[in-house]
């Protein structure tokens, strides 16, 4: 059976299949997974609830820290990815699979574990606050929530028209020209990405009836970023499981003289190694259920 976006997303068109892309996005999840687990305080016995779990990037990471009676709950709205995760845990009886939404976690009895974590996972749901409300209602009391977000509505606001974080280049005409074919086919579908900030978690959090809410936000303004190594492997990426690949989106807007203009452009800049900049932002929190 096809493998859905989702799990297309992060098996092939996150990384564009490259080995070197995928390294580089490795170690930056790698600091995003210990951040969430440092935040959820895992005691050997703890039952954990990853929502969202994906690949198993932090119920693995889980995994590796709870003793021999722990347990994770692997929950996704992909089947695909439930199955990738089965393989990973090759029969690991301290792991089970929930089909299930962040916003509907049917399945999941009332009061049945001790931590929930999430990462970059409200983003794509246009029910958050009702997300909270079902991480809470399945929490034992005393148990703990740990997620983490991107802010992506402070980089849009900041830089909304920065594309591949080039700065002004002799390609900005192109470059336009793509931006404009996200827009045109994303804007619905991208709304529940920019329709947050950091301080709209701590509400929800704060309102689904959490206590001791701890917020860790931080946020970059055109501070240097990795250079692009490989404009081919690039043109393979989609930054998010909703939109085309850059590769896809530059066939749609340009045409063939402008996507060799683009090309030879875009190799140069890998040759030279020059480094991009980035403007983000970021949120880790934590807070307890009493």
């Amino acid at each position: 059976m096809a493998e859905d976006k989702w799990a297309q997303w992060l098996l092939t068109r996150r990384d564009g299949n490259s080995a070197a892309l995928r390294a580089r996005s490795d170690r930056d999840l790698a600091v995003v997974r210990d951040g969430v687990l440092d935040g959820a305080g895992l005691l050997p016995e703890d039952v954990v609830l990853d929502v969202g779990c994906g690949t198993g990037l932090i119920g693995f990471g889980a995994l590796d820290r709870l003793g021999p009676q722990g347990h994770v709950i692997f929950s996704d709205v992909s089947r695909d990815l439930l199955d990738e995760c089965r393989r990973t845990a090759g029969g690991d009886e301290r792991c089970s699979f929930v089909l299930a939404a962040a916003e509907d976690l049917t399945g999941i009895p009332d009061a049945s574990v001790d931590v929930v974590t999430t990462r970059s996972v409200l983003i794509y749901s246009a029910r958050k606050a009702a997300a909270f409300v079902e991480f809470f209602r399945v929490l034992r009391p005393g148990g703990r929530v740990s997620l983490f977000e991107p802010i992506n509505r402070f980089a849009r606001q900041r830089r909304p028209d920065d594309l591949f974080g080039l700065g002004a280049s002799s390609v900005d005409d192109l470059l336009a020209k793509v931006r404009d074919v996200y827009r045109s086919v994303t804007a619905e579908g991208e709304r529940p990405m920019i329709d947050f900030d950091e301080r709209d978690l701590v509400e929800w959090a704060v309102a689904a009836g959490f206590e001791a809410v701890e917020l860790d936000y931080r946020a970059q303004v055109d501070v240097p970023g990795e250079p692009i190594v490989d404009w081919e492997a690039l043109k393979q990426v989609a930054p998010n499981p909703l939109v085309p690949t850059y590769g896809e989106a530059i066939a749609t807007a340009l045409t063939g003289a402008e996507r060799k203009r683009l090309d030879a452009h875009m190799t140069a800049r890998a040759a030279l190694g020059t480094p991009t900049r980035r403007t983000v932002a970021i949120a880790f929190l934590r807070a307890l259920r009493p």
